[in-house]
């Protein structure tokens, strides 16, 4: 069977996965801190990734001189990247957030171009710029007001955001490089346990409270971000790398904010004219940069 005829629905099961997540971590960091969200997120779905490799009897063994490298994924692509998006959502809204994620496709071309000597063209260039343009609009368009407006918090979560992409942009970067030798499987695996480790100094003095008083609802939240987006949209994203240019995995990427766009007006957000401006600005300028 044609692998696209896979690659093509599972990326865009797992871009609706992952937008479903920024809805959801809004409303349950109501309840639950952002950080102690992220640290249970990996708590549940760690073990569970451990046990999926040993049951395929994956050859979990690698040479010592990766260690550095997948220290870097648990960093780049757990720790920093949850501790910096459940901040920011809680900082800002769903779907500011999720715009604002998607920018991690500018910062992976960017570097690509400093780094693999990919051209950046001058369409690319093009599309940097209107993309960051668009966030500034965002970060100064809080959907909750019909202006554009100066609310230190809401910039710092979308400071945050954008972190975030750029954390993801790194972790893709560098698991790239990776997934040329060895298992996707494998490489996740050793992500989620050492991202989950440096998780434990901002989470270990007060997690056992947290645990404590969680809700149905907590648990039911924390069970989503650890299977549907944790395992089943790691695991599909690398299965997407290992087959298809990152370029062309990252299109699907785009699909994020749309989604979480409309489940955020289905469940009553009102979007204004100039958050709708600057999502427009961003969307394009990640068009304009993956098609050069």
């Amino acid at each position: 069977m044609n692998k696209t005829l896979i690659i093509i629905p599972l990326l865009v099961l797992v871009s609706f996965f992952w937008a479903g997540s920024f809805i959801i971590v809004e409303i349950t960091t109501n309840e639950i801190n952002p950080t102690d969200l992220g640290f249970l997120r990996f708590l549940v779905a760690t073990p569970l990734m451990v046990l999926l490799v040993l049951v395929q009897k994956k050859p979990i063994a690698l040479p010592r001189k990766e260690i550095p490298w997948l220290v870097a994924l648990g960093l780049t692509g757990v720790t920093l990247l949850y501790l910096f998006q459940f901040l920011g959502i809680s900082y800002t809204n769903a779907p500011t957030a999720s715009v604002l994620i998607n920018t991690n496709v500018i910062f992976i071309a960017i570097l690509s171009g400093l780094f693999l000597h990919e051209p950046l063209t001058k369409k690319r260039i093009i599309g940097i710029v209107i993309s960051f343009v668009g966030v500034f609009v965002i970060m100064f368009s809080d959907i909750s007001k019909q202006q554009l407006t100066f609310d230190n918090l809401f910039i710092i979560g979308s400071i945050l955001m954008l972190l975030s992409a750029f954390s993801w942009a790194l972790y893709s970067f560098l698991g790239k490089r990776l997934l040329k030798a060895y298992d996707e499987f494998v490489i996740t695996t050793y992500a989620f346990v050492f991202g989950t480790l440096f998780y434990l100094p901002f989470v270990f003095s007060h997690i056992g409270p947290v645990l404590q008083q969680m809700s149905l609802h907590g648990w039911g939240a924390v069970l989503y971000l650890a299977l549907a987006c944790s395992i089943f949209g790691y695991l599909g994203w690398y299965y997407a790398l290992k087959h298809i240019d990152a370029s062309k995995a990252a299109v699907f990427l785009n699909f994020i904010p749309l989604f979480t766009i409309l489940m955020s007006f289905f469940i009553g957000a009102q979007l204004t004219v100039f958050f709708l401006l600057g999502a427009g600005l961003i969307i394009y300028g990640v068009y304009l940069t993956q098609r050069t």
